[in-house]
């Protein structure tokens, strides 16, 4: 059996990568999305080894001085790493594997995984993303601004990936990430769009 590939995938909020993660996965059978350590308490529904492997800090930050994790961060007071084992244990079964973090963990893991392949999605517009966002329904007018800002300052670093795949029409992102993970193409759509 061959070693799988290693692609991360990374997009500003409201891009709809989580979608196109999903559907790429259950497209693509010998594709799987790394399962992360945290140490945040499991919510309902949740399953070990499937959403998260979860881990008391004390097991986390041993881990962390072991050198165990490609990269990981703390957000909202939870740690939330990549396993280097977990990550080779699935290429060495021959999976292609898809790591969804944002562009610090990235510039992290491309330090250490040369051949990684990155992968940064764009909504077609600032105007459409915003639009996105609120559809959502989910937060107030000042939550979708920072979410805004964020999204421009994840957006001003697409240019440290290796390929660029806009969101415009689902179906055809989904196929333009289909076609990166089978190696058809070496490049997709350069981003002319106004982001």
């Amino acid at each position: 059996m061959s070693y799988g590939q290693f692609f991360i995938i990374s997009a500003p909020s409201g891009a709809g990568k989580t979608t196109l993660a999903k559907r790429l996965i259950n497209d693509m059978e010998n594709t799987v999305l790394a399962v992360s350590h945290t140490t945040r308490q499991v919510r309902p529904g949740e399953q070990e080894g499937v959403d998260y492997f979860f881990i008391d800090r004390e097991c986390f930050e041993d881990m962390v001085a072991a050198g165990e994790f490609l990269e990981y961060a703390e957000v909202f007071g939870n740690l939330y790493g990549t396993s280097k084992g977990e990550v080779d244990r699935l290429r060495q079964a021959g999976k292609n594997v898809l790591l969804d973090i944002d562009w610090q963990g990235a510039r992290k893991v491309r330090r250490q995984i040369p051949d990684v392949k990155s992968i940064f999605v764009l909504p077609p517009s600032r105007e459409e993303l915003e639009k996105r966002l609120r559809a959502r329904g989910q937060d107030s007018d000042a939550v979708i601004s920072s979410r805004m800002r964020e999204a421009e300052d994840e957006m001003s670093h697409r240019g440290e990936y290796n390929y660029i795949v806009v969101n415009d029409d689902l179906d055809r992102a989904l196929e333009d990430l289909k076609s990166i993970i089978c190696g058809r193409i070496d490049e997709v759509r350069p981003a002319t769009i106004d982001i």
